[in-house]
């Protein structure tokens, strides 16, 4: 659709919203009666004049958004979110009174089935069964996207809704770590809202405190827990001494993890988020897949009992800082001493700590997930829309954002845990360690117990021991370049395990 004809959608949406003639819009927006049949016709005008008179619908729109008329809410994705919000909308209409000056009402909804009891009243709202149609309709003043996926229905919903000047909210990280530049750039260009708080750590108001709360602090490094699932089953493990299997098992049997885990497990939910943050904290386009991405899967009890020995928690972090070369981004376990404050962070709760020159570091915690807390985000960004809120949906126009330079993964404070089966003959342990001093690597200890037995599938009858090593400061290049040297050599069996260790 063409800018002209996305202007002329906007006047006609104007003129029958508020219920003026014709000849009205043109005089007092246009200073010429006939404009608008001038529109109709074909004809034209200038950019200057659009952005002129779109600039004074936005105003008027504005203004009357205060007016007492309900606001009409149309929602995509009636599954636990989105029966959640309808509920908190329908039980709790007085307080939206008491807060908001206003009803804001959900009155059309598409969803796969209309049968489904999803333990709200839907009897009264407008069904729709395209969201395309949905969230361009002249029946809604905000559309809610909830149905998930990071293309199909639900972008294309998303891009409707902003070409016809609709503020848009909705949780789906997957599409914006995909197309938010182009949505973002989309939502300035319509002159609309889109908002994504829900987006990322469920209940927690990280994106709102990134795009308005901070001031002129400048953010040097964020980290955090992003995964409710993931530091489910780390805790589980560390608090039980039961397996990765069974903990999993026990988490998709409470809700807490898909019957397909994959997105979960191996890490890709939290690097989502995690582009998104880092846009938001560093001011450049969101680059998902610009990043070092490592699961939980490996995960072994050896690894949780070495580190609890040692005073380190170990759990799933997503962390992004700014460095002279780049923006580093990486997602993977990590050991984080016991009296560091979000190593305390358990179960389904999220994390995300900020570090910056004004504030040194903030940490905010809370539910990462579920209905309720992830709708009471969406509610959020609701109530802003409504209220007229316009920010540049990545705290920045899109045109101001640097692009990504990625920055390769520098040594840290603190080395790295290594744990592998090391062939049981003699000098097995002296060969890896002169390896690892052959490329500086210096060793903090070296681990090796009974108790400790991790059988590793390509050992076949060959006799191992299950060794750990520490390191200090060094390069993770180095430490993946020496491991292929000392499997080169044949004196460990089997793929070893890696952890980076984070002093927080």
């Amino acid at each position: 659709m063409s800018e002209l004809e996305q202007f002329r959608m906007r006047v006609e949406r104007f003129i029958e919203r508020h219920n003026w003639t014709a000849t009205r819009f043109g005089r007092e927006l246009a200073a010429d009666p006939q404009f608008v049949f001038n529109l109709r016709e074909g004809r034209e005008p200038r950019a200057e004049t659009r952005n002129k008179i779109s600039d004074m619908i936005q105003k008027i729109e504005k203004e009357n958004s205060n007016a007492g008329a309900p606001i009409r809410i149309g929602v995509a994705g009636v599954g636990t979110v989105g029966a959640a919000l309808v509920n908190m909308l329908q039980d709790q209409q007085d307080d939206v009174q008491k807060r908001f000056g206003r009803d804001i009402e959900v009155t059309a909804v598409c969803a796969r089935s209309r049968s489904k009891d999803r333990g709200v009243d839907l009897s009264a709202v407008e069904w729709f069964d395209d969201p395309v149609q949905l969230a361009k309709s002249d029946s809604i003043d905000l559309y809610v996207e909830l149905m998930g996926g990071e293309d199909g229905p639900a972008l294309a919903s998303i891009r409707a809704a902003l070409e016809a000047g609709i503020p848009v909210v909705t949780a789906n990280k997957a599409l914006i770590a995909k197309h938010g530049v182009e949505i973002a750039r989309l939502a300035e260009k319509y002159q609309t809202s889109f908002s994504f708080e829900a987006a990322v750590a469920g209940g927690i108001p990280v994106i709102k405190t990134l795009r308005e709360g901070l001031g002129l602090a400048r953010v040097q490094r964020v980290y955090g827990i992003m995964n409710g699932t993931c530091n489910y089953i780390l805790t589980r493990m560390s608090n039980e001494d039961i397996s990765f299997a069974a903990c999993l098992k026990d988490a998709q049997e409470l809700g807490y993890a898909e019957a397909d885990p994959t997105f979960d497990i191996e890490g890709f939910d939290t690097a989502h988020k995690l582009a998104i943050v880092t846009s938001l904290c560093f001011g450049t386009e969101i680059a998902a897949d610009e990043m070092f991405v490592e699961g939980i899967t490996r995960i072994d009890q050896a690894d949780i009992k070495v580190a609890d020995d040692l005073g380190f928690n170990i759990k799933l972090l997503g962390v992004a800082q700014r460095t002279p070369d780049g923006i580093e981004q990486r997602v993977h376990p990590t050991l984080i001493p016991k009296t560091s404050t979000i190593a305390g962070i358990d179960g389904v709760l999220n994390a995300v700590a900020l570090e910056t020159n004004h504030v040194q570091e903030l940490l905010m915690a809370g539910p990462g997930a579920g209905g309720d807390a992830t709708a009471a985000s969406v509610l959020a960004d609701i109530f802003d829309s409504a209220r007229g809120t316009l920010v540049p949906p990545l705290g920045m126009p899109v045109d101001e954002l640097a692009p990504y330079k990625k920055a390769r993964m520098r040594a840290h404070e603190g080395g790295y845990f290594i744990r592998l089966n090391a062939r049981d003959i003699p000098g097995a342990l002296a060969a890896i360690a002169s390896r690892m001093g052959e490329s500086d690597i210096s060793l903090e200890s070296v681990i090796q117990r009974p108790d400790l037995v991790v059988n590793d599938p390509e050992a076949g009858d060959v006799a191992t021991r299950t060794v750990v090593l520490i390191t200090q400061e060094t390069m993770e290049q180095s430490v993946r370049q020496t491991l292929d040297q000392v499997a080169q050599d044949g004196f460990i069996v089997g793929t070893p395990q890696v952890i980076r260790i984070e002093r927080f």
